[in-house]
């Protein structure tokens, strides 16, 4: 069996994140859904579990507290596009299913073409695609 990941994301919101998720196109699983956790999968391997605030907070531990939007992030949660238009369809659906743009699409740096928004929580996501051709050492 291929080594699998999950991304676990605290929400305020389940209802709220699962219109978001949908709207990227995430395949929703049913089994390892339920009124405090939605499970999402991006591919076979990648998995994004929303959890509500109080379901998450069980896994943690030493006082540590679920966190969103501004401030300090830990984490930017990056997923690879196959194509610049499909890094920008990312982004038009992210703001048409309650995300905010977090950083304009651009090639900040040759051959490497992204955009970062946020899920209705403030979690970061960036969509990126790059032009093996243009990348510097490829």
């Amino acid at each position: 069996m291929a080594r699998m990941i999950f991304v676990n994301l605290p929400t305020k919101d389940l209802a709220a994140s699962d219109a978001f998720y949908a709207g990227l196109g995430f395949e929703k699983n049913t089994d390892f859904s339920n009124e405090v956790a939605t499970a999402w999968m991006i591919t076979e391997t990648i998995w994004v579990m929303v959890l509500s605030e109080e379901f998450y907070s069980s896994f943690l531990r030493n006082g540590d507290k679920a966190t969103y939007g501004a401030g300090p992030r830990e984490v930017l949660n990056a997923i690879s596009g196959e194509t610049r238009e499909e890094v920008d369809e990312f982004a038009r659906l992210a703001l048409a299913h309650g995300g905010t743009i977090y950083r304009e699409a651009a090639e900040e740096f040759p051959g490497m073409y992204s955009v970062a928004f946020l899920d209705p929580d403030g979690h970061e996501w960036e969509v990126g695609w790059m032009d093996m051709e243009a990348t510097p050492g490829a």
